[in-house]
C-alpha cells in the first residue's frame, strides 16, 4: 500500500469523527464555516495517532476521537494563520475569513478549538482508561501553547535578518513540529505503550516535524510552481527567513549578504533568481535538504522501540514520504 493509500484511509474514518463532533454546532453559518477546510488536505497528524497507537499494540478505535481532536486543532491554527497572513486561498478554496469574514473566521478557529478537547474527552466512552485519555489531553494542551509560541516567535523575526539557526529551528520546533510530536506520542499512550515507547515515538514526531517544515523551505526554491500550487520563491518573495536564508547569511560575504537582505526586503519577484544563486553559492540549500534527511533517518531508527508490524512500516514510509514529497 503508498502512503498515499494510508492518509486517504485515515482521512476518510477521520473525516466522519469530525462531522459528528461538530454536527450540533450552531448557527448553521458557524457550523458550515467549521466544515469549510475538513475535506482536503494530507491529514498526516490524525494518521500519525491511528499509526502510533496501532504500533505499540493499541486498537483504533482507542485513538480515533484524539486524532480528529489533532486534525481540529491544525484547521484552527490554519483559519487563523490565514487571518494573521491576509491569504486569500487555502487547500484550493477561499479561506474561511474570506468566504465568512474575520468575526466569523475567529469564531470559527475558536470552535475548533474547543471541539477538540471536548472530543478527546469523549475517548473515555470508547474504554479508554482514565489516565491514558488524560495522558492523551495534556500532550494536545502542551502542544496548543507551543503553536502559539512558535506564531508569535515567527511574527518576531519579520524584517531580523540576524536570526540564527537555533532560533530559527526552536521556532519552527513550536509552530509545526510540537503538534506532530503531540500526535504520535498521544496515539503511543492511548495505545499503551511503555515510557520508553512514548519518549521514542515523541521524537519521532518532532524530527519528521522538523524535516516537514524545512522540506516545505527546500521545495520553495527546487520544486516547479505546478507542483507548489504557487511562483516558485514565494518565500523569497515574502521576505521569509527560512533555514536556507538563514544558513546563507550567516556564511556569506559582507556583499553576498547586503544583496540578499535587500533583495528579501523588496518583497519583488525580480530577483527570485538571484537570491537562489546566492543560496546555491554558499551550499545553503543543499544544507538545508541534507538536514531533512538526517532527521528522517533518525526518526525511523526511533522506531526500533516496537515490534515490526504494518502500523510501523507505514511510520516508516511515511517518514520517507515527508523527505520525498514535491508539494
Amino acid at each position: 500500500m503508498e502512503v498515499t493509500d494510508i492518509l486517504r484511509k485515515n482521512s476518510t474514518i477521520v473525516d466522519k469523527e469530525i462531522n459528528e463532533s461538530l454536527s450540533e454546532v450552531c448557527p448553521g453559518k458557524l457550523q458550515d464555516a467549521s466544515k469549510h477546510l475538513i475535506t482536503g488536505g494530507k491529514k498526516i497528524r490524525p494518521s500519525l495517532v491511528l499509526l502510533s497507537c496501532e504500533a505499540v499494540g493499541g486498537s483504533v478505535d482507542s485513538a480515533l476521537k484524539t486524532a480528529a481532536a489533532v486534525e481540529l486543532i491544525h484547521t484552527f491554527s490554519l483559519i487563523h494563520d490565514d487571518i494573521m497572513d491576509k491569504d486569500d486561498m487555502r487547500r484550493g478554496k477561499p479561506s474561511v475569513h474570506v468566504k465568512w469574514g474575520e468575526p466569523m473566521a475567529i469564531l470559527t478557529g475558536d470552535t475548533l478549538f474547543s471541539k477538540a478537547f471536548e472530543t478527546i474527552l469523549e475517548t473515555g466512552i470508547d474504554g479508554v482508561t482514565y489516565e491514558r485519555v488524560v495522558g492523551a489531553l495534556k500532550t494536545v494542551v502542551d502542544s496548543c501553547t507551543k503553536i502559539c509560541e512558535g506564531q508569535a516567535f515567527d511574527m518576531c523575526f519579520e524584517g531580523n535578518f540576524e536570526v540564527t539557526e537555533v532560533e530559527y529551528m526552536n521556532m519552527i520546533y513550536m509552530k509545526t513540529a510540537a503538534l506532530i510530536a503531540a500526535a504520535s506520542k498521544a496515539g503511543a499512550i492511548l495505545g499503551g505503550g511503555t515510557p520508553q515507547q512514548v519518549e521514542a515515538f515523541e521524537e519521532y514526531g518532532k524530527l519528521i516535524g522538523l524535516a516537514f517544515q524545512i522540506q516545505d523551505d527546500y521545495l520553495d526554491v527546487v520544486s516547479s510552481e505546478e507542483d507548489l500550487g504557487k511562483p516558485v520563491g514565494s518565500d523569497i518573495v515574502e521576505g521569509k527567513m527560512t533555514l536556507m536564508v538563514v544558513n546563507a547569511l550567516s556564511k556569506a560575504s559582507p556583499e553576498d549578504k547586503k544583496e540578499l537582505i535587500s533583495i528579501l526586503k523588496a518583497h519583488e519577484d525580480t530577483d527570485v533568481g538571484r537570491a537562489i544563486e546566492i543560496l546555491e553559492k554558499y551550499d545553503s540549500i543543499k544544507y538545508t535538504y541534507n538536514i531533512s534527511l538526517n532527521n528522517v533517518e533518525k526518526a525511523k531508527k526511533l522506531l526500533d522501540v516496537v515490534e515490526d508490524s504494518d502500523a510501523k512500516q507505514s511510520l516508516i514510509m511515511l517518514a520517507d514520504f515527508v523527505l520525498h514529497r514535491t508539494s
